[in-house]
């Protein structure tokens, strides 16, 4: 029955004893490390840039509003 009065008791000793001793007795990995770097049968050799030009008219005002007006 004396433990049923002390149970928040038990219970944070054993969580102190617990968490500790999880990450002591857990592996530690050893470290990964790699070089990241581009691929040179990715890179581009011949240095030209893909350009993309955009043709077209620009709105007025009263056409801009147009679709305003029209949603009311």
């Amino acid at each position: 029955m004396n433990i049923l009065k002390h149970m928040e008791a038990v219970f944070i000793v054993t969580a102190a004893m617990a968490v500790p001793a999880s990450y002591l007795g857990a592996a530690i990995p050893e470290a990964q490390a790699r070089a990241y770097g581009a691929d040179p049968a990715a890179v581009a050799t011949s240095g030209k840039v893909a350009v993309v030009t955009v043709t077209a008219k620009r709105l007025t005002a009263a056409e801009k509003a147009q679709p305003l007006l029209a949603s009311r």
